[in-house]
Order: C-alpha cells, then structure tokens, then sequence
C-alpha cells in the first residue's frame, strides 16, 4: 500500500496514542515500550485474531479473521478517500457486510 492511499498523519496520531497508553513515568519523563500492550495481545489472541502472543519471537502471526478485520479497521479509520473506495470494494467482493469499512452494516442502530 502507498502512503497517498492512507492518511499517514492519523496512522501516526494512533501510534502515538498507543505509545501514550502504554507510557510510565521515569525520572520525570514518559517512556514507553515500542510493542502493544500485552493484555491487549492477549485478548485479541483470545478472539481468534492473532497467533499467542506468548513466545520468544518478536512479531506475531495474524489468523484469517485477524487479517482480514485489521485491513477492514485500517481502511475505516486511515483511508483517504481515495482509497476508501477501493476498501468497500474490496468488501462487497469479500461478501462480508460486518467488516464494512463506512461502518454500516455493523449492527449498529444508531
């Protein structure tokens, strides 16, 4: 994927939040590590959405289901429009309406 399909400075807003989330404060000054939150993995690895967390390798693998929601979740919040269309294309071919990008289809009712 190229960086004009997404919005590149809301990609680094969530990373930065995500940074933020896991920061503690160290003689006076915030630090945080440069992976996710754990109990955050292991309830993702819990729905069936990643590989266990729990090992010696430093990346984790995505299931079906995780690749295909975090792709579905990656164009909902970062497509520029541009390339939000190309994202519900990409679903009405999938078939899937609950990973609708627009976030209709969602069960949402309001």
């Amino acid at each position: 994927m190229k960086n004009d399909d997404y919005d590149t400075g809301r990609v680094d807003d969530a990373v930065l939040a995500l940074l933020w989330l896991n920061a503690v404060e160290e003689f006076g000054a915030n630090r945080a590590w440069k992976s996710f939150d754990w109990e955050a993995m292991n309830r993702l690895h819990a729905q069936g959405l990643i590989d266990d967390p729990r090992s010696k390798d430093k990346s984790v693998l995505l299931t079906e289901a995780g690749a295909r929601q975090g792709h579905a979740l990656f164009e909902r919040l970062f497509a520029s429009p541009a390339g939000a269309g190309r994202a519900r294309l990409a679903t009405a071919l999938d078939g899937n309406a609950a990973l609708d990008p627009s976030g209709e289809g969602q069960g949402n009712s309001g």
